[in-house]
């Protein structure tokens, strides 16, 4: 990256070697200096990433009290293409929300143009959605974040594992638009790779039929591509969904 990225990495970043994975957040890496363990938030299967020899970056944990002292934060992609260096996967599923906030205050989602403000972790009835957005003489605009890493066939697609907690949020923000107001699905892309969004029907064939269902009444699905590097990770632009007419 040239520019500035929209979310740099911390000093102190550590690259090294993925061995395996463990119990869902441990991940065993090797540098020269030994084995050790590192911890990711990512729940989800990850499914083309996981593969023993494949290159890693790590971020440091903010705080010196926390058991293991660093998060994962990309993978590489196997086999990486030696004219280009590693081609990075992002997998820490905080990177969503925290891009929406800073593509937001740094006027680069044009959907949300008019809006003034951004609160995040917002309650609507017993549900908890990633982000209100609010302006003056605008419908309440909601956004949830999805982090996508699962690629196939250059399409990037959600979810990776059947997801029933994806489900109910899909079901949330279709009642959403049918009540008037703006409902949109922020999917992060966070693979180099993919040149258009799709549900994944061949991983999660209910979710693939609710996201149509949600996309007809009025839902909006926004999938961006991220740029990672070891800098920190910025926006590229946003794909064209399968199966929507173009908005």
């Amino acid at each position: 990256m040239n520019a500035v990225p929209l979310l740099p990495f911390p000093p102190g970043c550590l690259r090294a070697t993925l061995l395996r994975r463990e119990k869902r957040f441990l991940v065993e890496c090797e540098t020269e200096q030994g084995r050790f363990w590192a911890h990711t938030n990512n729940s989800g299967s990850m499914l083309g990433l996981i593969r023993p020899g494949a290159p890693v970056f790590l971020s440091p944990a903010p705080g010196k009290n926390r058991k293991l002292p660093w998060t994962l934060e990309m993978i590489g992609l196997c086999p990486p293409k030696a004219e280009e260096g590693i081609l990075w996967a992002g997998v820490n599923t905080l990177t969503p929300n925290r891009l929406l906030r800073a593509a937001f205050q740094a006027g680069l989602l044009p959907w949300a143009r008019g809006y003034e403000r951004c609160r995040p972790e917002a309650v609507r009835g017993a549900s908890r959605l990633d982000a209100l957005f609010t302006g003056t003489g605008l419908p309440p605009l909601w956004v949830e974040c999805k982090n996508v890493t699962l690629v196939e066939d250059d399409a990037a697609a959600f979810p990776d594992a059947v997801s029933a907690r994806g489900h109910k949020h899909l079901r949330e923000m279709a009642a959403i638009a049918a009540s008037g107001g703006r409902a949109v699905f922020f999917y992060c892309v966070q693979r180099p790779d993919g040149r258009c969004f799709t549900p994944a029907d061949y991983v999660d064939p209910v979710y693939a039929e609710l996201f149509y269902e949600a996309a007809a009444a009025g839902v909006e699905c926004r999938p961006r591509r991220t740029l990672l590097s070891e800098e920190g990770i910025s926006l590229g632009p946003e794909l064209p969904v399968l199966g929507l007419t173009a908005r």
